[in-house]
């Protein structure tokens, strides 16, 4: 009895624990791979910022064509 239960210690170690691993870390992996829920909302708020600031830059731009349409040329 002794000899089967060691048998079954060595196939247990050499099989069992080496993919019960690997598959535990390719579960976590596939986890890992999308964003929280904290990443998606900060992404969203860079993205409605990026949005105001290229209207702001725009208003500028436009302010600064009609006084000086020359502003743009490298001097």
């Amino acid at each position: 009895m002794s000899e089967m239960t060691f048998v079954l210690a060595i196939v247990f170690i050499t099989i069992v624990v080496p993919l019960w691993l690997l598959l535990h870390y390719i579960t976590r992996w596939r986890q890992s791979r999308g964003l929280s829920r904290e990443d998606e909302h900060m992404l969203e708020e860079l993205w409605e910022s990026a949005g105001r600031m290229e209207e702001r830059i725009e208003t500028l731009e436009r302010i600064l064509d009609e006084q000086n349409s020359e502003w743009r040329r490298p001097k």
